[in-house]
């Protein structure tokens, strides 16, 4: 995996953040500090709502992410009601789909696929590391001071091509990632409404359940 050097990503800051930025040391301080807490995740929960955009209208679902740097990652669907209990984890190798309330009832093998492995923060922080150019700007995200990064979505997506993600600048949390297509619309939208950092997960949250029920 390709890494920046902070002195490469500040002169991206520092060139690419137009009129809206203010290049005085305390808001590179706060940039290095997101990339340094980017750079050293290693775990993440976050209770997020993912928003699926299309020709034909949008699909919300509430959902339950707990992800590891090394590729393993849980996700439940928690609303809307329907679809509830949905949960979709990969242990690194194998990926399986079950429902708990449903006995019985367990796909595994099930093939990955972008729009689904896109919504994690871990694939946008592998994306960023090895995209061959950085943008960063800066904005706000409900009236909180945000620093944004883009990336390029690798794999020649007709959908999905590049993607931002808005970091809080007091928390250093992302609060907000959006997918667009190569038109620059919008397909995925990922709004971070808890976010737990490095937080202790358990290998057994990511191991294929024998049975459901």
């Amino acid at each position: 995996m390709k890494k920046f050097s902070l002195f490469l990503l500040t002169a991206a800051l520092l060139a690419g953040c137009g009129a809206a930025a203010r290049t005085d040391s305390a808001e590179v301080n706060v940039y290095e500090k997101i990339q340094k807490r980017l750079v050293r995740l290693e775990t993440y929960q976050s209770e997020a709502t993912v928003e699926y955009k299309s020709n034909r209208g949008a699909n919300v679902y509430d959902t339950l992410q707990q992800c590891k740097a090394d590729g393993k990652y849980r996700v439940e669907v928690t609303g809307p009601k329907n679809v509830a209990g949905n949960v979709t984890l990969s242990d690194g190798k194998i990926i399986a789909q079950y429902n708990p309330k449903i006995s019985g009832k367990i796909s595994v093998g099930v093939k990955e696929n972008p729009e689904r492995s896109e919504i994690f923060l871990t694939s946008f922080i592998k994306n960023y590391l090895n995209s061959q150019e950085v943008s960063v700007t800066v904005g706000s995200f409900n009236d909180d001071k945000c620093t944004i990064l883009e990336a390029d979505v690798p794999g020649d997506h007709p959908y999905l091509s590049t993607e931002k993600l808005w970091v809080d600048n007091k928390t250093l949390n992302p609060v907000k990632l959006v997918i667009y297509d190569p038109d620059l619309s919008e397909r995925i939208v990922v709004n971070y409404n808890s976010f737990d950092y490095n937080i202790s997960l358990d290998d057994s949250l990511f191991m294929m359940p024998a049975e459901v029920g």
